[in-house]
């Protein structure tokens, strides 16, 4: 995908502020039986077309505002996830400020996920 260098350089900028973990963390937590709290942050039509394993659609024009009735408890672990782990690390920095402490952002995303050939569900 062809990022514009302001939106690249404020990625970069967010990202050395926030916490991100991997697709094979995630699917490593996954496989031994945790329930990882994963949040995907793309568009509805995104979503639909296919997405992780019992991931709760909350997308990123609505997270700030509908995230406290998924997550009220601000200590609660929120793994987030996009396309490729931009949007999800712009995601976590605003929860970040909204007081939300165990916020991760998947780097990678879902692209990440199918290409390690992850299951997916639609």
């Amino acid at each position: 995908m062809d990022h514009s260098p302001r939106f690249l350089k404020l990625v970069t900028d967010v990202k050395k502020n926030v916490k991100e973990c991997t697709v094979a963390d995630v699917a490593a937590r996954l496989a031994k039986g945790e329930k990882v709290p994963l949040v995907d942050v793309r568009e509805e039509s995104e979503f639909a077309a296919g997405h992780i394993p019992g991931a709760r659609h909350i997308g990123k024009g609505i997270l700030e505002r509908d995230v406290e009735k998924a997550f009220p408890d601000p200590s609660a672990e929120i793994v987030l996830y996009c396309g490729g782990g931009f949007r999800s690390a712009l995601s976590a920095e605003s929860l970040v400020k909204m007081g939300y402490t165990n916020v991760i952002s998947m780097d990678g995303g879902f692209r990440g996920w199918k290409d390690g050939g992850h299951t997916t569900e639609t």
